[in-house]
């Protein structure tokens, strides 16, 4: 490895500069490589981490608070340590905890919007909201266009009003959305 990049990967494209993660999805050799890494770094730690809690669990009580834990993490043990194994497969769920984070803040305050009905409106538009954002579709334009549309809709035409039918509709608008 020459100057901070690995050998064979191009020039700017070693395994501390990768930052686009694209790109590891194009590069089987990179996904390979990252593999090979966390491998390396993690296996040995996880290995005391899992025979500290063999040896923990064997002095607690099972149905005391740490045995249960032990025995939750142990259980899950295979899932929870595919990531050494695939270089795919996040260490963390990150992204998935950043993305439903405005509807866990949002939960006390919607205990109170003031009626049930209310309340699932307000989640229809928050579902549609979020849609639009996993479609790369700008809220704005997709809620204008879905207002002006719908009442002359028919039932059977709901499928063609989705943010995801509506964003393979207005690629141009789409695109624009993904560029800014």
């Amino acid at each position: 490895m020459a100057g901070g990049v690995a050998k064979g990967t191009g020039p700017g494209v070693g395994l501390g500069n990768i930052t686009d993660r694209n790109f590891l999805f194009a590069h089987p050799h990179v996904l390979n490589a990252a593999r090979v890494m966390r491998s390396w770094q993690s296996r040995p730690i996880l290995a005391r981490l899992r025979r500290a809690m063999e040896l923990v669990r064997g002095r607690t009580l099972p149905q005391g608070l740490l045995g249960q834990a032990i025995d939750y993490a142990l259980k899950r043990w295979e899932a929870s340590t595919r990531f050494m194994d695939d270089g795919i497969v996040e260490i963390d769920n990150n992204l998935i905890e950043n993305a439903i984070r405005p509807s866990a803040l949002g939960k006390k305050n919607w205990l109170f919007i003031g009626h049930p009905i209310a309340g699932e409106r307000s989640a229809v538009i928050y579902t549609l909201l979020g849609s639009c954002r996993r479609q790369g579709v700008n809220p704005f334009d997709y809620l204008k266009d879905l207002f002006t549309r719908l009442p002359a809709a028919k039932i059977t035409e709901i499928g063609q009003l989705t943010p995801r039918a509506w964003a393979k509709e207005n690629v141009q608008a789409r695109q624009i959305v993904l560029v800014a």
